[in-house]
């Protein structure tokens, strides 16, 4: 259903305000990883144990280098959690404002192209 252009800026606005809106956020993805340690006599290195673990990590790229933190408790990996989760809901509104925007634009267009028509 095509939407007119006061809907569309309305539109726009409410994304922006959403937007607004948002928590502290941070891009990255969590993984859990395990392993066996350096102590041969571990029960790590015994056949059928998994392992010590799960180290959970926080893991993003700064200027095109892979950064890993670690997240020690329960607490930091919810928090991390909670940001990442953010920053998802950032990139999904941004898509949309840029869509919007889009769509903005080729209203206009044709609205100024119909007015110089008239002329």
């Amino acid at each position: 259903m095509p939407q007119s252009l006061p809907d569309l800026e309305r539109r726009r606005e409410r994304i922006a305000q959403r937007i607004a809106e948002l928590g502290d956020l941070r891009p990255g993805s969590i993984t859990a990883t395990s392993g066996r340690c350096g102590k041969p006599e571990c029960r790590c290195h015994q056949p059928g144990q998994p392992g010590h673990g799960p180290h959970f990590r926080l893991t993003y790229k700064v200027d095109g280098k892979t950064i890993s933190e670690a997240l020690p408790t329960p607490a930091a990996m919810h928090k991390a959690e909670r940001e990442v989760e953010e920053f998802r809901k950032f990139q999904q509104l941004t898509r949309e404002f840029l869509g919007t925007e889009t769509e903005l634009k080729k209203k206009r267009s044709k609205r100024s192209v119909k007015r110089s028509r008239a002329k």
